[in-house]
């Protein structure tokens, strides 16, 4: 491998697994690209963030008829949806709990692939009125199904303790809140990208990422 390579930033992919009108996703994905921006890998440029929204990619119902082990797909959007995963070496994905599982948007994009996703290291972070955690599992199963390197940190944020209600209508189905999670969450975040990378390290070759961050990376 020449010093090029060793010098390539990871990069991860920060998947937003929601669709829904309304949806608290976008902004949890945001505040986690906030705090992963103070981890010293990323202020060393040694790794980026990039926004994956799966309802931006308009996938239809799996319509593949070979199954995707097998990589040859037939239509546009799943070879388009094959080049967007392939650019990513590491991804974190954002899911809502819906009825104890995760949506069928991403359970759907998740499907729609195999090799595009083997042997690339993956964080889950979930959300929910307890946390998401029940989804969080069973999203943890279905990369792993894929060969996905789950990493073993793993981040919960519960409605009614990690977002700030105040101000907000009670009666009104569709307030979101703001997201005001605990300081142990940023730990949390902080602590998932540290596991990426140093999951990422073989696959990418990265040279002089920090084992730990440092004690500024949760302020």
């Amino acid at each position: 491998m020449d010093s090029a390579q060793q010098k390539r930033p990871v990069v991860v992919g920060l998947v937003v697994g929601s669709s829904r009108p309304g949806r608290r996703g976008p902004a949890v994905a945001g505040w986690v690209a906030e705090v992963a921006a103070g981890h010293p890998a990323l202020r060393a440029g040694e790794v980026s963030i990039e926004l994956i929204d799966v309802a931006e990619q308009e996938l239809p119902l799996l319509d593949e008829p070979v199954p995707a082990r097998f990589g040859d797909y037939r239509y546009e959007h799943t070879r388009r949806w094959a080049a967007v995963v392939s650019a990513y070496d590491a991804f974190v994905f954002v899911t809502p709990e819906y009825n104890a599982s995760i949506p069928a948007v991403l359970k759907n994009a998740v499907d729609y692939l195999d090799a595009e996703w083997r042997g690339k290291p993956a964080g889950v972070l979930s959300y929910g009125v307890h946390g998401g955690g029940r989804g969080a599992t069973q999203l943890r199963e279905i990369l792993t199904e894929v060969g996905a390197a789950v990493v073993p940190s793993q981040v919960e944020l519960a409605l009614f303790t990690d977002f700030d209600w105040s101000g907000v209508d009670p009666s009104d189905p569709t307030a979101a809140g703001r997201i005001a999670p605990a300081d142990e969450r940023v730990t949390a975040v902080t602590a998932m990208i540290t596991d990426l990378l140093a999951a990422s390290r073989e696959t990418v070759g990265l040279a002089g990422v920090a084992p730990q961050p440092d004690a500024t990376a949760a302020g």
